[in-house]
């Protein structure tokens, strides 16, 4: 099987024996597939519903159609109407349900119920529901309201995520419902990833994901594409190849296309989820985040005194794929590089065309891509059938976004969120450790959306608590100073 696709068969692996086990299926002496080992949601189908019809729902609701084992019952969405075109457009039978009873008879008639308001959604019977808003305020009280009504939650949503989580988690645990993150996203896909990895002993040098976009290098004309904008770097192919000098390398391509976004939002905000759930923890806390090609990470995440970029094993990153026209894409796909057991194995994988270092010593592992909703099910019939969550008991906030100024913000200015990339233009993401709550203390990224300045914020600055007004009835503040209040002294 090649390299890229590894992690497709054993995302799950590290509980398959204990799933096995609790469901008490004859099935021991055959070889592991996954129509055996989610043969209890086969039998009796996870119903689910959800939260938010954007991109990434209405591909998990196009999916489950095709497959047993899921059935998506229900959704809830700000904006009805346009999700009940979409659904119309992809042939999806459903009903617009203004009260409970509408609901229920929707579901009863066997079509998707498509409520007004989330409160008739969670009395239906539902195994899960799937928290999909993308929205960080919305995110964590929809999966606490679910929880506090029985039902489970495949948390999508990495914006409440990287805040509340680990509270989320254990309000889960202690109501006994399920709570899991969903591969389809980077975040689980990678903390599969690496639980693969540690289950076969293969000690984790490097781990993380690719920016959401390749930058395609045309060798005719030495022109950079990054989504629709297109850079000349003359001199690109002088760098082509890291040569005796990686470091200098990646610094020689970063300077050719300074004006290309190297560091986003989103891909520090699911980097804190992995950190969280893993302890894998960045080298630094904008990351390396080097241009740099998908054959040539086992060479970069090494350490410093072989040639590499780390200051120690054992390092979560993000790199920017950089490739021409006719190699494959690693946009938003996740990767480990792993220390081999000896040059042996170096040398046999070599010959697999599996990437290794030069000394053989360490391999790149990766899933190049991440499939959205099409993938999700997984997750959710596993956490909803077989109580399986992509994080485990030590689920905790190691570290987390905070929000640095990149340029003078000045009293009274609202940090909004502008575009589709859940980004608030002027600041920009770091990952740090988790500090305790005190006035003076940084805040985390998602915390500061919608809220206005009480004073001046220098460019350079990291946003601190006493920096915003602070908003009233947040389930989103109040759910972190549950989770911080819980953590050790000192």
């Amino acid at each position: 099987m090649p390299a890229g696709r590894l992690h497709r068969a054993f995302s799950i692996l590290p509980s398959v024996y204990r799933i096995i086990a609790a469901t008490n299926l004859r099935r021991r002496r055959r070889p592991m597939q996954f129509q055996t080992l989610f043969q209890p949601a086969l039998e009796r189908p996870v119903q689910a519903a959800l939260l938010g019809a954007g991109e990434f729902g209405l591909s998990l609701i196009a999916q489950a159609r095709r497959m047993r084992g899921l059935d998506i019952v229900a959704a809830y969405d700000l904006d009805p109407a346009r999700v009940s075109a979409a659904l119309t457009e992809m042939g999806m039978p459903h009903r617009r349900c203004s009260n409970a009873a509408e609901a229920e008879a929707a579901r009863a008639a066997g079509a998707l119920a498509l409520c007004e308001r989330l409160d008739d959604l969670l009395r239906l019977p539902l195994g899960m529901v799937v928290e999909a808003t993308g929205h960080a305020e919305a995110g964590a009280a929809h999966a606490e309201a679910a929880i506090a009504a029985g039902i489970g939650v495949a948390m999508v949503s990495k914006e409440a995520e990287c805040v509340v989580g680990p509270e989320l988690a254990r309000q889960a645990a202690a109501a006994g419902v399920p709570y899991t993150l969903v591969d389809g996203d980077q975040p689980a896909l990678l903390i599969g990833l690496v639980s693969w990895a540690r289950l076969l002993g293969l000690p984790i040098v490097a781990a993380g994901k690719s920016s959401e976009y390749d930058f395609v290098l045309d060798p005719a004309t030495e022109t950079v594409t990054w989504l629709e904008q297109r850079v000349h770097a003359p001199g690109m192919l002088r760098h082509w190849a890291l040569g005796q000098d990686a470091a200098a390398t990646v610094e020689a391509r970063e300077a050719l296309l300074s004006s290309l976004p190297l560091r986003t939002v989103p891909d520090s905000c699911e980097m804190t989820l992995v950190a969280n759930a893993t302890g894998i923890l960045p080298d630094r806390d904008t990351f390396h985040a080097p241009l740099a090609r998908t054959v040539e990470l086992p060479e970069l995440y090494g350490p410093r005194d072989t040639g590499g970029l780390l200051s120690g094993p054992g390092r979560l990153d993000v790199f920017n794929c950089l490739r021409r026209p006719d190699e494959a894409s690693f946009a938003g796909g996740v990767y480990v590089v792993v220390e081999l057991a000896d040059a042996r194995t170096g040398g046999l994988f070599a010959g697999k065309g599996i990437p290794v270092s030069a000394d053989r010593r360490r391999a790149l592992i990766y899933n190049p891509s991440h499939l959205l909703g099409v993938e999700a099910p997984t997750s959710i019939m596993a956490a909803g059938a077989m109580r399986h969550s992509m994080v485990g008991p030590d689920y905790a906030q190691r570290v987390d976004l905070l929000a640095q100024a990149t340029r003078d913000l000045p009293a009274g200015h609202v940090l909004a969120i502008e575009g589709t990339r859940h980004a608030v233009p002027g600041l920009e993401p770091l990952l740090r450790p988790t500090m305790p709550e005190a006035p003076d203390a940084p805040l985390p990224y998602y915390m500061a959306v919608g809220l206005r300045l009480r004073r001046a914020v220098a460019a350079g600055a990291v946003l601190t608590r006493d920096m915003v007004e602070p908003p009233a009835g947040s389930t989103l503040w109040r759910l972190r100073a549950a989770q911080e209040a819980r953590l050790p002294a000192g």
